[in-house]
């Protein structure tokens, strides 16, 4: 059998033994003489073979000249470090071995009678363009950086992998020109490292056959099974398979962790912690399994776990080994996690915690199904692993946050904080249905039995001040639109130009009294469609009507295309109250939501309306209570009492000054809420809770009862409601907040017109104290009421 020198390859190999017989030729000069007799003895041994020397390419004379070989390759494969060394003779960058130690051939041996060692990721049959490279260091003299790492992949007898690095000595290797070498010049060089996918240059400058690669190589191999391993799992965890359901990763990790601890046995599980309803939930995703959910979905901590191992994953984020599953079990009384270990035929295991700074993310499962296999020993070596698994459980935690806010987005937009758990579950349920095959549909979202609290700060009159200032602009508009056309007529005697004044001053008739519904947009289209067209002739026909024309249109708006001053400084006045008011709402909702969680909305029209609804089914694994009802009924009196003196210190400085009038409306029975997807809002749910909207949007338009005089008034919080008991409770409430500086301590109580569909509502009215600190630094709560009442 001959070597396979590969014809059509840069360097031809021939295996020889010479630069190592020259070093026994330089050791047989040594004045050592226990140093010559040995090199003599080796020498001795070669001389009758000069082909061992010269070289060859028959591979049968390996076997033939086997006792002389292994004479030559003594020093180097000592048997006193053999059974330890994992070393062997080869051809550089071959799978061809002709020498090595005990040690590789024990693992070759546990590997199997057909196994063949093969160099992982290199190319096939080291690629011609890499073999140039070879020659360029090694012969040109040209210092091209070409290493890369190679490694064996040997299973050992338990069928296990491992991971050998493989370190070359080419020491022993001559590299030879034939005749069809080249003289390359420096720009020769240039031109290949420029362009080093154009395999047909490469073959030019650096023809096949062009050098011969005489010697062998010595090659020694290092376990690093344990760091291959480590970097697996990081590459896995890091891949995106996870996340598509793809089987193979969780297959590829049951290897890896099988090859990082050496055990062929051993199964991998993971399971996620959720902080807010302190469980652990399973992980969405094929081949993903737990020993400790068994087959449910989630199961609280304290049912998964023993209080040995609750104390270490939970309290202590630290490992629990389990050694001897039936002994511990028979110990606890068949409690978990020992039952379902023993259920799925596991004897020992290790969870180890997922964690970030203290906050546990999951678990890590370890299990074997035999004992003493797994233990406290064995799992110190997960240190070097854990972090790279927390950091992937924290990028797939930050991912699965993201995707769950793009469902919620899209599919409801944007939900206040305190419900968003509520549909942060339903998108998990939405992603899990996709991944196990299942048409995903986005369920509705219903919180029942909550109490409904709903405010108002209104401008008052906003109809009334609007249309003044409509009025004053379209006047203003009319009189210089007149003020042009009364020029051109008498320049010109024209009598269109008097019938257009006629009907201009017919429009400011109109509109100086009363602004009726279709004034405004009748002149809009009586100056777009007939004035404007005749002040474009006025401009080319005379100089003076001309300067006239372009003085009124410099005043004309160029999104409303109209006068836009009065309505400017009305829309400026709205859009400064809104702005202040919802700012300081929103910034005392932060400290509500620390009381007690609870679903808040606000709105911006004349004036800032907002919702919330507080009950059991909003507040999630929180318990609730009445007391967090009035203490949010008492937060929010304050709050728009602060409202309220917020616009007291806004006022001067409105171009327009506007008023605002308070409304609370106090509604004692609870409802439910649904969140409708084709509105993107939460609604009251049924025809009976209807009512509660009904009364909402009319109460503020409501009089008092037998009187013209309107409900809401300038000064005056208003409290809306039905029941004896909210009158007491909301009495006392102004009582409590006179005494912190709220009220004047004025109150009345009145009956409210019989609304269309609803009757029997009264009002408490109480005059606000305005102050010039603007608000309050300190929110008062309910305890702070108990005491007061106390006192």
């Amino acid at each position: 059998m001959s070597l396979n020198n590969y014809e059509n390859m840069p360097i031809q190999r021939v295996i020889s033994f010479n630069k190592f017989m020259e070093y026994y030729d330089e050791l047989a000069k040594s004045e050592d003489p226990f140093m010559v007799a040995k090199a003599k003895r080796v020498l001795d041994a070669q001389a009758p073979y000069p082909e061992l020397r010269d070289g060859f390419t028959d591979l049968s004379l390996l076997e033939k000249r086997r006792e002389v070989i292994d004479i030559i390759l003594e020093d180097t494969f000592s048997d006193i470090l053999g059974n330890n060394e994992i070393k062997v003779a080869a051809l550089p960058y071959d799978n061809f071995i002709f020498h090595s130690s005990k040690r590789f051939e024990k693992i070759l041996a546990d590997a199997g009678p057909d196994f063949e060692p093969k160099i992982r990721n290199q190319e096939d049959e080291f690629n011609y363009i890499m073999a140039a490279v070879v020659v360029l260091n090694f012969y040109y003299g040209f210092k091209l950086d070409f290493s890369r790492p190679y490694f064996y992949d040997i299973p050992d007898v338990n069928g296990v992998m491992h991971h050998y690095r493989i370190l070359y000595n080419a020491d022993f290797l001559e590299l030879h020109p034939t005749d069809k070498a080249k003289d390359l010049k420096q720009e020769d060089i240039d031109e290949l490292l420029e362009n080093y996918d154009n395999i047909e240059l490469w073959k030019e400058k650096i023809p096949p056959a062009s050098f011969v690669a005489k010697g062998f190589v010595i090659s020694n191999m290092f376990d690093v099974t344990a760091e291959h391993s480590i970097s697996e799992i990081k590459s896995g965890l890091i891949s995106n398979e996870k996340e598509n359901g793809d089987e193979s990763f969780m297959e590829f990790m049951q290897e890896t962790f099988r090859s990082f601890f050496r055990l062929k046995d051993i199964k991998v599980g993971f399971v996620a912690y959720d902080t807010k309803q302190d469980q652990f939930q399973c992980v969405h995703g094929a081949g993903m399994e737990s020993v400790i959910l068994g087959d449910e979905e989630y199961v609280s901590c304290g049912e998964a776990l023993c209080p040995g191992s609750y104390k270490a994953l939970m309290q202590d984020n630290d490992f629990f080994a389990v050694t001897d599953v039936n002994k511990y079990y028979e110990l606890s009384g068949g409690i978990a996690p020992y039952k379902n270990l023993k259920e799925a035929g596991y004897q020992s295991a290790i969870f180890a915690p997922i964690a970030d700074n203290g906050n546990l993310l999951g678990v890590l499962e370890i299990s074997s199904p035999n004992k003493n296999e797994l233990n406290s020993v064995v799992a110190t070596k997960l240190e070097d692993i854990m972090p790279f698994i927390v950091t992937a459980v924290l990028r797939s935690k930050t991912e699965e946050e993201n995707l769950i806010d793009a469902i919620i987005q899209h599919e409801c937009t944007s939900v206040h904080e305190s419900v968003y758990w509520r549909f942060q579950e339903e998108a998990k349920n939405f992603i899990k249905d996709g991944l196990h095959g299942e048409q995903p549909s986005f369920k509705e979202i219903v919180f029942e039995n909550v109490s409904p609290l709903y405010g108002q700060i209104d401008i008052k009159d906003s109809s009334m001040a609007r249309n003044k200032a409509i009025q004053r602009d379209l006047m203003i508009q009319l009189s210089d639109v007149n003020r042009v056309l009364t020029e051109a007529w008498q320049k010109t005697k024209l009598p269109i130009y008097e019938e257009l004044i006629f009907r201009v001053n017919n429009h400011i008739d109109d509109v100086k009294d009363v602004l009726h519904t279709n004034s405004e947009q009748a002149i809009f289209n009586f100056i777009m469609d007939e004035v404007n067209p005749v002040f474009e002739h006025l401009k080319k026909e005379d100089v003076e009507l001309e300067k006239l024309v372009s003085g009124y249109e410099a005043r004309i708006d160029e999104n409303t295309h109209s006068y836009y001053d009065h309505r400017k400084n009305y829309d400026t006045s709205v859009m400064k109250i809104n702005k202040k008011l919802a700012s300081l709402i929103d910034k005392k909702q932060e400290d509500a939501q620390e009381m007690f969680p609870h679903y808040f909305e606000r709105y911006k029209t004349d004036g800032i309306e907002h919702n919330m609804y507080i009950g059991d089914s909003i507040a999630g694994n929180r318990n609730f209570d009445p007391l967090y009802l009035n203490n949010l009924r008492l937060w929010q009196m304050q709050v728009m009492c602060d409202m309220e003196n917020k616009h007291y210190s806004l006022k001067p400085e409105l171009p327009v000054p506007l008023d605002v009038a308070s409304l609370i409306l106090v509604y004692n029975t609870s409802l439910s809420i649904r969140f409708r997807m084709d509105e993107k809002r939460f609604d009251v749910d049924g025809t009976y809770n209807a009512r509660y909207e009904i009364i909402k949007k009319r109460i503020d338009k409501s009089f008092v009862k037998g009187t013209d005089e309107r409900l809401t008034q300038t000064g005056k919080m208003v409290i809306v409601y039905s029941q004896k008991s909210d009158e007491l409770e909301y009495l006392r409430y102004i009582k409590f907040l006179k005494s912190k500086g709220y009220f004047t301590g004025k109150v009345e109580i009145v009956e409210l017109e019989g609304l269309q569909g609803v009757a029997g509502l009264k009002a408490i009215r109480a005059d606000i104290l305005y102050r010039k600190d603007q608000e309050s630094e300190k929110t008062y709560t309910y305890d702070d009421l108990m005491e007061e009442l106390k006192a």
